[in-house]
């Protein structure tokens, strides 16, 4: 999988940004609130970031 096909399938493709600016702030948004938290990784067990997280700190706490 690669981050930047998906960024520009999923993101950059769907819209026609009118600054840099405008582009920057999307990209920035997309990444932070949907693709860390939440989009699936097939490297971590087809979880999310935030969920393998979750599942890791909590075994830290147990240890």
């Amino acid at each position: 999988e690669s981050f930047h096909s998906i960024i520009k399938k999923e993101l950059i493709y769907q819209k026609k940004y009118r600054t840099r600016a405008e582009a920057t702030k999307e990209v920035f948004e997309y990444i932070t609130c949907f693709y860390n938290p939440e989009r699936i990784h097939s490297t971590i067990g087809y979880q999310s970031p935030m969920e393998f997280e979750k599942a890791y700190y909590s075994k830290m706490k147990v240890a």
